[in-house]
């Protein structure tokens, strides 16, 4: 086993803007500096171009240019970001980094990808978004305009083609990470490459119901939800739910929905019982899990579910889907409930009817998320590191490959 630490050149899709890459990033980058580790962090921005060298850390920012286009509200794709090699050349060659790791095919990730072989490097690539089920969702406006009999199988196919392209982009790399197992055994069978498992940690000091500030006279039960407001998010869903809640007879209830997203309009028009706050972030987002009694999220195609890991932090139970990575969190029954889209109203209605149940679930919501450190998490990418480093032989790659595994 190495003693020195590699040193890691992380090209990340996404670092500033409000999602799971970027949130996943910043910690890495601030694991990196706690832990003194020699660590280049090559990404975009919209700000002039920013090298920053700040002890092992070092920090290149790059901008996009006016060919960039956007994919998300806060998030854009430029063509043209080729342009930045030479400075990133420049940078790399003083850094001498071991190894390059990307989080995906952004131009970014792209770049990260062909400079690693350029190099001569290892390279190790994180899956941190569903792009497959994303694209097929977003495209469910087109598949309707075909008849209803070949609607699902264009669906299927855009789904399946994007897979079979992302899958031939990441066995470019030597190792994978992905945040649940499901996931990882998928990469491994269509990448035939080691997918050790790369968890989500959470700020438990920050997220903390001790920042809970409704009045003690609040009866109201609050339902919340964290993310972009957006199709594959299935946030649709929570007006049904509102709309199920009240034919039961409940009407003591309330939603509180953070984020933003293409929904938000469509969200106010169609829920009468609803506070949009739009984006909240650190202390005002802390106190607005704190002030809910339910996280409502039901998402189908959410790799992890960051955000609830954030609401068991703030002693929050969480309602979700049995696809993808939230129903790897949640403890059906203990810390929530895993129901299907039909069920989520019923799910809400059981609980809220038993506040003996409720009062235990929060309790053992905070005390999974009280587990869940973001320094075991980097750990174990060091230790699934260690396998692809010059030196390292086959077995001695399996064997790192399964404690990461295990972590």
């Amino acid at each position: 086993m190495r003693t020195v630490k590699p040193r890691v050149a992380y090209f990340p899709d996404s670092f500033h803007e409000i999602n799971g890459v970027a949130h996943t990033s910043r910690h890495f980058e601030a694991f990196a500096r706690r832990q003194g580790l020699p660590f280049l962090c090559v990404r975009a921005g919209d700000r002039a171009q920013t090298f920053i060298e700040d002890g092992n850390v070092w920090t290149l920012e790059l901008p996009r240019g006016f060919l960039s286009f956007a994919l998300e509200k806060d998030l854009r794709f430029d063509p043209a970001f080729l342009r930045h090699i030479p400075h990133i050349e420049e940078v790399l060659d003083r850094f001498k980094p071991d190894l390059i790791h990307i989080t995906g095919p952004s131009e970014v990730g792209m770049l990260g990808a062909a400079l690693s072989h350029h190099m001569d490097l290892p390279l190790a690539a994180s899956w941190h978004t569903n792009v497959h089920e994303y694209l097929a969702r977003r495209s469910d406006w087109l598949c309707k305009l075909l008849p209803k009999a070949h609607s699902e199988a264009a669906e299927q196919t855009i789904e399946d083609l994007t897979m079979a392209l992302a899958a031939k982009f990441y066995s470019l790399a030597r190792v994978l990470f992905a945040p649940n197992r499901e996931l990882c055994a998928l990469l491994e069978k269509t990448t035939h490459r080691p997918c050790p498992l790369m968890p989500r940690g959470v700020d438990s000091e920050l997220f903390n119901p001790v920042r809970r500030t409704r009045a003690a006279d609040d009866r109201e039960f609050v339902l919340g939800f964290v993310g972009r407001l957006s199709i594959e998010k299935n946030v649709t869903l929570l007006a049904q739910i509102q709309q199920e809640l009240e034919q039961m007879g409940q009407t003591n209830f309330r939603f509180l929905i953070v984020g933003h997203g293409t929904d938000t309009e469509w969200l106010r028009e169609h829920m009468a019982r609803v506070h949009l706050p739009g984006v909240l972030r650190g202390e005002a987002l802390a106190e607005a899990y704190a002030n809910m009694d339910l996280f409502v999220f039901p998402s189908h195609t959410d790799t992890f579910g960051n955000v609830v890991l954030e609401a068991f932090a703030s002693g929050v139970p969480a309602i979700v889907t049995p696809d993808g990575g939230p129903a790897s969190i949640v403890r059906d029954g203990v810390t929530g409930r895993i129901v299907p889209d039909g069920e989520f109203a019923a799910a809400v209605a059981g609980i809220l009817a038993e506040p003996a149940k409720l009062a235990e679930m929060r309790s053992a919501a905070r005390a999974h998320a009280l587990t869940a450190s973001w320094d075991s998490v980097f750990e174990g990418v060091y230790a699934a590191y260690e396998g692809i480093l010059p030196g390292a032989g086959a077995e001695r790659g399996v064997a790192v490959s399964a404690e990461a595994k295990a972590i």
